[in-house]
Protein backbone atom coordinates (compact mmCIF):
# COMPACT_ATOMS: atom_id res chain seq x y z
CA UNK A 1 0.00 0.00 0.00
CA UNK A 2 3.06 2.17 0.81
CA UNK A 3 4.65 1.91 -2.39
CA UNK A 4 1.25 2.68 -4.20
CA UNK A 5 0.54 5.91 -2.58
CA UNK A 6 4.43 6.61 -3.36
CA UNK A 7 4.16 6.26 -7.17
CA UNK A 8 0.48 8.14 -7.06
CA UNK A 9 2.44 11.02 -5.23
CA UNK A 10 5.82 10.89 -7.88
CA UNK A 11 3.17 10.62 -10.95
CA UNK A 12 1.26 13.63 -9.82
CA UNK A 13 3.94 15.63 -8.83
CA UNK A 14 4.86 14.66 -12.32
CA UNK A 15 2.19 16.04 -14.04
CA UNK A 16 2.12 19.07 -12.32
CA UNK A 17 5.36 19.87 -12.92
CA UNK A 18 4.54 19.49 -16.94
CA UNK A 19 1.48 22.18 -16.46
CA UNK A 20 3.56 24.53 -15.16
CA UNK A 21 6.64 24.25 -17.54
CA UNK A 22 3.17 24.54 -20.41
CA UNK A 23 1.94 27.55 -18.50
CA UNK A 24 5.53 29.09 -18.79
CA UNK A 25 6.05 28.75 -22.52
CA UNK A 26 2.91 30.31 -23.46
CA UNK A 27 3.74 33.12 -20.79
CA UNK A 28 7.16 33.47 -22.28
CA UNK A 29 5.58 33.95 -26.04
CA UNK A 30 2.48 35.65 -25.54
CA UNK A 31 4.04 38.75 -25.56
CA UNK A 32 5.70 38.19 -28.51
CA UNK A 33 2.82 36.31 -30.50
CA UNK A 34 0.18 39.53 -29.72
CA UNK A 35 3.15 41.84 -31.21
CA UNK A 36 3.43 39.52 -34.49
CA UNK A 37 -0.69 39.40 -34.71
CA UNK A 38 -0.85 43.41 -34.21
CA UNK A 39 1.38 44.22 -37.12
CA UNK A 40 0.14 41.64 -39.36
CA UNK A 41 -3.88 43.15 -38.59
CA UNK A 42 -3.24 46.86 -38.71
CA UNK A 43 -1.30 46.68 -41.62
CA UNK A 44 -4.74 44.59 -43.48
CA UNK A 45 -7.48 46.29 -41.55
CA UNK A 46 -5.46 49.24 -42.34
CA UNK A 47 -6.22 50.38 -39.00
CA UNK A 48 -3.51 52.03 -36.27
CA UNK A 49 -6.05 51.90 -33.61
CA UNK A 50 -6.61 48.19 -33.53
CA UNK A 51 -6.79 46.44 -30.68
CA UNK A 52 -5.97 42.70 -30.02
CA UNK A 53 -8.23 40.41 -27.32
CA UNK A 54 -7.13 36.90 -26.28
CA UNK A 55 -9.22 34.39 -26.91
CA UNK A 56 -7.54 31.50 -26.35
CA UNK A 57 -3.76 30.11 -25.90
CA UNK A 58 -2.56 26.07 -25.83
CA UNK A 59 0.55 23.68 -26.28
CA UNK A 60 0.39 21.99 -29.12
CA UNK A 61 2.41 18.55 -29.43
CA UNK A 62 4.02 17.29 -32.36
CA UNK A 63 1.96 14.84 -34.60
CA UNK A 64 5.20 12.86 -35.12
CA UNK A 65 7.13 11.60 -31.77
CA UNK A 66 8.64 8.36 -31.18
CA UNK A 67 12.58 7.58 -30.38
CA UNK A 68 13.73 8.02 -33.76
CA UNK A 69 11.33 10.97 -35.11
CA UNK A 70 10.05 13.86 -33.38
CA UNK A 71 8.48 17.41 -34.33
CA UNK A 72 8.23 20.84 -32.77
CA UNK A 73 6.11 21.61 -29.61
CA UNK A 74 4.15 24.78 -30.23
CA UNK A 75 2.26 27.51 -28.46
CA UNK A 76 -0.84 28.52 -30.10
CA UNK A 77 -2.93 31.63 -29.50
CA UNK A 78 -6.42 32.86 -31.54
CA UNK A 79 -6.72 36.23 -31.36
CA UNK A 80 -9.08 38.34 -32.15
CA UNK A 81 -8.47 42.00 -33.81
CA UNK A 82 -11.55 45.21 -33.70
CA UNK A 83 -11.07 48.44 -34.60
CA UNK A 84 -12.29 50.87 -37.33
CA UNK A 85 -15.38 49.11 -37.57
CA UNK A 86 -13.73 45.90 -38.52
CA UNK A 87 -13.28 42.41 -36.70
CA UNK A 88 -10.98 40.06 -37.80
CA UNK A 89 -10.03 36.53 -35.81
CA UNK A 90 -5.90 35.29 -36.49
CA UNK A 91 -3.96 32.01 -34.97
CA UNK A 92 -0.50 32.70 -34.05
CA UNK A 93 2.04 29.79 -33.65
CA UNK A 94 5.13 29.94 -32.09
CA UNK A 95 7.38 27.16 -31.81
CA UNK A 96 9.69 25.92 -29.07
CA UNK A 97 13.21 27.24 -29.44
CA UNK A 98 12.28 29.81 -32.54
CA UNK A 99 12.95 33.87 -32.85
CA UNK A 100 9.54 34.72 -33.72
CA UNK A 101 6.11 33.74 -34.33
CA UNK A 102 3.77 33.31 -37.49
CA UNK A 103 0.26 34.72 -37.74
CA UNK A 104 -2.43 33.35 -40.13
CA UNK A 105 -5.56 34.08 -40.96
CA UNK A 106 -8.46 35.54 -41.37
CA UNK A 107 -10.07 32.91 -43.26
CA UNK A 108 -9.86 29.30 -44.33
CA UNK A 109 -6.75 27.42 -44.93
CA UNK A 110 -7.88 25.03 -47.28
CA UNK A 111 -11.42 24.75 -49.02
CA UNK A 112 -12.40 21.51 -48.04
CA UNK A 113 -14.85 21.48 -50.23
CA UNK A 114 -13.22 21.10 -53.94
Amino acid sequence: MAKTCTLMMIIAMLVSVGCATNQQFLNSNQDKALQTVMTKARFEMNCPEATPTLLSREVVQPALQGPWVGGIQRAEYTVGVAGCGKRMTYVVICPEGGDGCFATGPGRFHDWQQ
